[in-house]
């Protein structure tokens, strides 16, 4: 009766000591870099997760200069390749942090109606920017910028980077 007292109590303990995060997470994760695109020292990674239930859950971090202001830098997932002129926005991403460098977004429908899933990933035409500004000319500043899919192998080259286009 001991021993199974001593197992349930230790099988109770260790079932408790299980991180939070795996209630949500499939335990599936992709990450991307992010490439300087300006003469701002920044850099940066992408992290896919899977969610319990097929969504996705986008990570964005930047390493370089944190700010000591609460600032924000806009994001966008963008249909095609950064070099493609007015590539579509797919999602408005939420913005990144100036002072923790960081954000999180559950993706939801994209703008052309699909809903992007983890083993869509590797075969997707895409590609994330993150701005300096939400507009005015600092707007066309491209902090970091990155393909995603086939084209995340091909060498990154921050001369060729177009200018956020439209929502599709």
């Amino acid at each position: 009766m001991k021993r199974l007292l001593l197992l349930l109590t230790l099988s109770f303990v260790l079932g408790s000591c299980a991180d939070p995060e795996d209630q949500y997470y499939t335990g599936r994760s992709l990450e991307v870099d992010l490439f300087q695109a300006s003469t701002y020292a920044y850099k940066g990674k992408v992290e896919f997760k899977e969610l319990i239930g097929g969504s996705l859950e986008l990570a964005l971090r930047m390493d370089g200069p944190k700010s000591t202001t609460e600032d924000t830098f806009p994001a966008h997932l963008h249909f095609g390749s950064y070099d493609q002129v007015d590539a579509p926005i797919a999602q408005v991403l939420n913005p990144v942090s100036s002072s923790k460098l960081e954000s999180s977004t559950k993706l939801g429908l994209l703008s052309d109606g699909r809903n992007l899933k983890f083993d869509d990933l590797t075969a997707f035409d895409g590609h994330i920017k993150i701005h300096l500004a939400n507009e005015g000319p600092d707007y066309s500043v491209i902090l970091v910028a990155g393909n995603l899919g086939p084209k995340s192998k091909v060498g990154f080259n921050s001369d060729q980077i177009a200018v956020c286009g439209k929502i599709f």
